[in-house]
């Protein structure tokens, strides 16, 4: 079958008025995941994304402590147009150790937060309140480069996150006043929407009980591996008419990667999906498609999904991921995934 939506295919956001790429481009990985990345590697990955024609770029303050807005920031600027949708998250101050002032107690280690290699000497302090929101706003725009980025993505408000500290985190976010903040950038036209970024579907369906969404990001919830938000979520998202952006849909690298040891969902891949990543790949093999390629469109074949967001170290990588988002794939493939239980009907 012809795959109609290729990577430079402009889709709509919800009711805000912007457009994305069907592909966008996440910058994680910019800042040093798993291992660092020199700054020519990430100017080139993004210089590649831009002449593919991808035009929606994703950052946060915690990718690298800031080190990814800054990098992306600074190629965007040198297109010398403000022709691409830009978001960034708020939830995380960045914060400096050492200006003697007396810092909140080191958060809990957060077990989808695996540390940046080559990230800035900063820490994050969570902070969802109105002024932590509006903060976190204006740090972002100095580090970018750019006054007012298009959309903002409550990041990581989930219990899986926050554990004990969650109801603190919500409380912040709700009656604290972060909501009431997002709110007011985005009715003074600072900003075009807000949502979630998150890796817990819940947190979005539980979000849309306290503010109007406008566009949201779930990692890792909707991919061959993970569908759990299939069933219960994804109709919500059409019912509210929210964007939804799908990023993690490699879940960290197990299908994307030959490695003898994958990542799933940033840790070490458990057996039981590893075995299962090798049944989506036999099935992939006997189609001559590459998993990767049925990785990345999975999500799309949803009406739900807006796009879907990727992160990659270097040109060759982004590349590679462009082709396989292009890549027609039969429907046949589908149907034996359907009739194997390794996707929803």
């Amino acid at each position: 079958m012809n795959n109609t939506i290729k990577a430079s295919t402009p889709r709509p956001v919800g009711k805000t008025g912007l457009t994305v790429t069907a592909l966008g481009i996440g910058s994680a990985p910019l800042g040093g995941l798993y291992a660092p990345v020199p700054t020519s590697d990430a100017v080139a990955m993004l210089e590649a994304a831009w002449a593919a024609g991808i035009r929606y770029f994703d950052s946060a303050p915690m990718y690298g402590n800031g080190r990814s807005e800054h990098l992306v920031g600074q190629v965007l600027r040198e297109t010398g147009e403000r022709a691409f949708t830009l978001s960034t998250k708020v939830g995380r101050l960045m914060t400096n150790e050492r200006a003697g002032r007396q810092l909140p107690p080191e958060p809990p280690k957060n077990p989808l937060d695996p540390g940046w290699w080559n990230g800035l000497p900063f820490r994050e302090v969570f902070d969802y309140s109105y002024d932590g929101v509006m903060r976190s706003f204006d740090d972002s725009q100095q580090r970018l480069g750019f006054t007012n980025p298009d959309i903002l993505y409550v990041h990581d408000i989930g219990r899986v996150t926050h554990a004990d500290l969650h109801d603190v985190h919500w409380n912040a976010l709700t009656r604290g006043g972060g909501f009431k903040a997002l709110t007011e950038l985005r009715d003074a036209g600072d900003i075009k929407g807000f949502g979630l970024g998150v890796n817990e579907w819940q947190a979005i369906r539980d979000a849309l009980d306290e503010a109007d969404l406008d566009c949201s990001m779930l990692a890792g919830r909707y991919t061959l591996l993970d569908q759990d938000a299939e069933r219960d979520f994804l109709p919500l998202v059409e019912k509210r008419g929210m964007a939804l952006v799908v990023a993690g849909v490699y879940n960290s690298g197990i299908l994307a990667s030959s490695s003898p040891k994958p990542k799933y969902n940033y840790a070490d891949a458990p057996a039981e999906m590893v075995e299962r990543a090798e049944r989506l790949r036999a099935v992939c093999t006997r189609y001559d498609v590459p998993l990767q390629a049925a990785a990345v469109q999975f999500p799309m074949r949803h009406k739900a999904t807006t796009c879907v967001v990727i992160g990659a170290k270097t040109a060759a990588q982004l590349n590679a991921n462009v082709e396989w988002f292009d890549r027609d794939i039969p429907e046949g493939l589908w149907t034996e995934l359907k009739a194997e239980g390794l996707i929803g009907a």
